[in-house]
């Protein structure tokens, strides 16, 4: 089984900066839920880019 989660990967940057941004502007609510957000997005192109990948090598 493969433990290649992009998606997870993608939420803990998102989640990362979101909480930089909500300290750095004193609002952590809204950057963080933006961050995962914008990190789930992230995630999800990463994973469907590596399937894709995956189907062209076999």
């Amino acid at each position: 089984m493969k433990t290649n989660n992009k998606l997870a990967f993608g939420i803990a940057i998102g989640v990362a900066i979101g909480t930089a941004v909500g300290v750095a502007t004193r609002n952590l609510g809204l950057w963080l839920s933006v961050g995962i957000a914008i990190g789930a997005g992230i995630g999800t192109t990463l994973n469907k880019k590596n399937k894709t990948e995956e189907n062209d090598n076999s």
